[in-house]
């Protein structure tokens, strides 16, 4: 039975998709009996057991230092010494396949196992899952420019891909990233040189790239957020709690007041709204580093006309929300699949997206609206929501027979189904994923465009 261990610095309660994900995936693993463990970062050491089959070891850890401090982050060296509490689960555990969620700190763990400085642990398979793209973050965090996406791309090509031996990415848009960054044809001014040396010094993988990237979708919806949660007393009264008339369009928002959300687009499409005819709410769910910047801003631009929820943890609550609001609107032209607009679309009510990203997936502009991102377009189908309600009735319904084939059930048997086949290749094949010497004289370049 294949033993999996996945390792992330993004569990943590306020971090919406990527928890709610990993949850589901041990969910599925206990139920079907395959044994699975999630190893993160906590405020003391301790486990938790999720059936007899799964298990969270928690891991103490610092805050983060940089950009959102709500969250801890696992240091290289809790895993480097011997001794170590990361060293002693996985000795203990003696997986068949080691998946790292993190493109930063955590990828050093691959590159002790790649070197076998990890003696004891044997070569298990590396698999990296890929939960958003390093370019978006760069660009949403460091430089939005030339040199941030020079920066990510060398930085993915050169050193993350030449890492493991499978990649996983939640959507084609992610997975275009591992691409992206290696094949030559998009890469034309790279030493080819500093490349092959990169990866001959980390022992990559001599099989060719393409055949070595999965896509599974790693999310879906939970029976939750139904249209059953349609109530017209929860509506009133939300409204009257909030102080609205009955005739007052609520716009929902659940996600993190973040840098890489693109949030400034929901206050340009309230200013947009705001010349209307009709009266628009806007109802935020969600809290991030940029929370309090947003909240200035609404007050400044918009004030009156924006409620801050904070982060949620009432998941009944927050169903309700999405069920009995008038329109979901979801700014991220860059978002690595969207589980937000999902729940939406599976709650009854019209989404409004960018036409771009991972949201993709499953957004059409048979079920959704989706357009350029700019308050000014997002305004309009906003307006098209309201102003013709039997269309949107049609791609409602629509939405709902979306969400049926993006359930969590049939993306977690997905994922395993995909570790198995790894797994079999990395078994039949384990002279080119597994090498004790450098390959001085292999030319790395030609497993990248085939």
């Amino acid at each position: 039975m294949l033993k999996t261990v996945h390792i992330t610095n993004y569990y943590h309660p306020n971090s919406g998709g990527i928890s709610t994900s990993y949850n589901y995936l041990l969910d599925y693993a206990n139920r079907h009996q395959r044994p699975i463990s999630l190893i993160v970062p906590g405020e003391e050491d301790r486990d938790e057991r999720v059936g007899e089959f799964a298990v969270i070891h928690y891991v103490k850890a610092i805050k983060s230092p940089v950009f959102d401090n709500r969250y801890r982050m696992i240091m290289p060296w809790q895993f480097m010494a011997h001794g170590t509490r990361i060293r002693e689960i996985l000795l203990e555990e003696k997986p068949d396949l080691i998946e790292v969620c993190d493109k930063y700190l955590l990828s050093l763990l691959a590159v002790m196992i790649l070197k076998h400085a990890f003696r004891k642990l044997g070569r298990p398979m590396l698999v990296h899952f890929s939960c958003e793209r390093m370019d978006d973050n760069i660009g949403s965090f460091v430089s939005p420019g030339r040199i941030g996406k020079w920066l990510a791309r060398r930085l993915m090509g050169n050193y993350n891909v030449a890492l493991y031996d499978f990649y996983v990415a939640n959507s084609r848009y992610t997975a275009g990233e591992y691409l992206e960054s290696t094949k030559n044809s998009e890469n034309p001014g790279r030493s080819k040189g500093i490349f092959n040396a990169c990866w001959r010094f980390f022992r990559a993988a001599r099989v060719p790239l393409k055949e070595r990237i999965f896509v599974c979708s790693r999310g879906g919806t939970d029976t939750i957020f139904s249209t059953e949660n349609i109530s017209a007393d929860f509506r009133k009264e939300f409204i009257e709690e909030l102080g609205l008339t009955p005739e007052t369009k609520i716009l929902f928002y659940a996600g993190r007041i973040s840098p890489e959300k693109n949030i400034e687009l929901l206050i340009e499409t309230m200013e947009d709204l705001s010349n209307a005819p009709e009266t628009y709410h806007l109802v935020v769910a969600g809290g991030g580093p940029k929370a309090d910047w947003f909240k200035r801003e609404c007050e400044k631009r918009i004030s009156g006309s924006v409620t801050m929820l904070g982060h949620l943890t009432d998941k009944q609550k927050l169903a309700k929300l999405y069920s009995n609001a008038d329109v979901f609107v979801h700014p991220n032209p860059r978002e690595p699949f969207g589980i937000g607009p999902l729940e939406a679309m599976a709650s009854g009510i019209p989404v409004v997206a960018p036409n771009s990203g991972g949201i993709l997936s499953y957004a059409t502009p048979e079920n959704s609206w989706l357009c350029s991102p700019y308050g000014a377009e997002f305004a309009d189908a906003i307006r098209d929501i309201v102003g013709n309600v039997e269309s949107s009735r049609v791609k409602v319904a629509n939405a709902l027979e979306t969400v049926k084939e993006n359930g969590w059930e049939q993306s977690n048997r997905e994922i395993f189904d995909v570790y198995e086949k790894m797994l079999e290749r990395f078994q039949k094949e384990n002279s080119s994923f597994d090498y004790q010497e450098e390959p001085k004289n292999f030319d790395f370049t030609q497993l990248l465009d085939s």
